[in-house]
C-alpha cells in the first residue's frame, strides 16, 4: 500500500488484508537499515486477527523514497503525518531497536493519537561504537557483519530456524544489505544523538509494553530499566535465550506478548 508523506511516496505492508482505518490500527516501525520485512510474521499474524496494519518502510529504506530522517524526532513527526495520510485516528505503535525511539517519541507528542505502545530492543540511550558508526559511513560490509554478529542470540549463531536449511543470521545480513548507501549510518547517528528517552517516557499514558531479549548485546535489558520506571504502568517482559532480534528468534513468544497490549 503506498502513501505520500511530505511529497515523497511511502510503502507500507498491510499483512495479507486491506487496510481498514475503521479497525483498531497497529503500525511497526523497523530498526536501522532495516525495513518491513522485519515484522512479516507479527504484521501478518495480527492483520488477521482484527487490526489494520501498517508495517511501514521509513523514509530511505525498502520501498519508500528517501532520503533517510537524521534524527528520532524528525521521524516521530513523520509518523504522525503518516498516521493523518492513512486515515487513522488513532494508532498502537510498535518499535524495534532504532524503532522504539521512534515509537517513544511519537506518543510522547501525540498522546491523543497512540492507543498502545509496545517497544522491543530498546534502551535509555542508544550508544553506538565509533568503530561501526565509521564503518557504517564508509559504507563498509564490515558493519553489516558487526550488527549480524551482535544482534542475534546464541541458538540463531548456530541456525535456529525452524524452517530446514534456515539460517537467521543469514537473512539478516541480506536484509541490511538491502539498505541504500548512508542510511545505516544515518540511523545510527539518530539513535546515538538521542537523548530525549526519560522526558519522553514520563509523557506516556497509554498501556505499554517492553519487550526485552535476554541475551540482547545491543540494548541488554540493563539499558531499559530506568525508561521502564519512567512510564507509568508499563509492564516489561524478557524472553529468555533471545538477543536483539526477537521478532526472528522467537516471532511465535514475541506475538504471544504483543497480543496483550494490542
Amino acid at each position: 500500500m503506498d502513501f505520500t508523506v511530505d511529497g515523497r511516496n511511502v510503502f507500507a505492508a498491510t499483512g495479507g488484508r486491506a487496510f481498514d482505518p475503521d479497525r483498531p490500527v497497529v503500525v511497526f516501525l523497523h530498526g536501522a537499515g532495516m525495513d518491513h520485512t522485519a515484522w512479516m510474521l507479527q504484521a501478518r499474524y495480527f492483520a488477521h486477527h482484527g487490526r489494520s496494519v501498517l508495517n511501514v518502510d521509513l523514509p530511505g529504506h525498502g520501498r519508500s523514497a528517501g532520503p533517510p530522517l537524521g534524527t528520532i524526532g524528525a521521524l516521530s513527526d513523520w509518523v504522525l503525518k503518516l498516521l493523518d495520510a492513512a486515515g487513522a485516528p488513532k494508532a498502537a505503535l510498535v518499535g524495534h531497536s532504532m524503532g522504539s525511539l521512534v515509537a517513544l517519541e511519537a506518543a510522547a507528542r501525540a498522546p491523543a493519537k497512540i492507543w498502545a505502545l509496545a517497544l522491543l530492543g530498546t534502551a535509555t540511550r542508544m550508544a553506538v561504537h565509533p568503530d561501526l558508526l565509521k564503518a557504517a559511513e564508509a559504507n563498509d560490509h564490515a558493519a553489516i557483519d558487526l550488527i549480524a554478529s551482535w544482534a542475534y542470540g546464541r541458538l540463531a549463531h548456530l541456525g535456529g530456524s525452524r524452517s530446514p536449511g534456515g539460517w537467521m543470521m543469514g537473512s539478516g545480513i541480506r536484509l541490511l544489505e538491502r539498505a541504500p548507501p548512508g542510511a545505516l549510518a544515518t540511523c545510527f547517528s539518530a539513535c546515538r544523538d538521542y537523548a530525549g528517552a526519560l522526558d519522553a517516557a514520563a509523557k506516556i499514558v497509554c498501556p505499554t509494553l517492553l519487550l526485552l531479549g535476554e541475551l540482547d548485546r545491543m540494548t541488554p535489558p540493563a539499558g531499559a530499566r530506568d525508561l521502564a520506571a519512567k512510564i507509568s504502568g508499563a509492564r516489561t517482559v524478557i524472553l529468555p535465550r533471545t538477543g536483539h532480534m526477537m521478532m526472528v528468534e522467537q516471532p511465535d513468544q514475541t506475538i504471544d506478548v504483543l497480543a496483550e497490549v494490542i
